[in-house]
């Protein structure tokens, strides 16, 4: 992974962490910030991941990718919302 894929795949995951939260149904006790990291935690995740199977580079927009990237935000907000609901 290069430097600017790095860099992309943070500004994705601005959009990615918001997504994934939305994908949750329900309300979500955790603040933006951590939504944020999150999603910057799953775009990256999800790249390399997108990467290993051999997905990531297609004509056009990354479906397969993307799709793996809202999954893992999804699952790390519910994540951490829990882990802060222990609290």
């Amino acid at each position: 992974m290069e430097i600017s894929g790095i860099f992309t795949a943070i500004v994705i995951g601005i959009v990615i962490g918001v997504l994934g939260r939305l994908a949750i149904p329900g309300r979500q006790r955790i603040g933006i910030l951590w939504t944020l990291l999150v999603g910057i935690a799953a775009a990256l995740v999800g790249t390399a991941l997108a990467g290993a199977f051999d997905v990531a580079e297609t004509d056009g927009i990354d479906w397969i990718e993307l799709a793996m990237q809202i999954g893992l935000a999804a699952v790390g907000v519910a994540g951490v919302e829990r882990l802060k609901g222990r609290r």
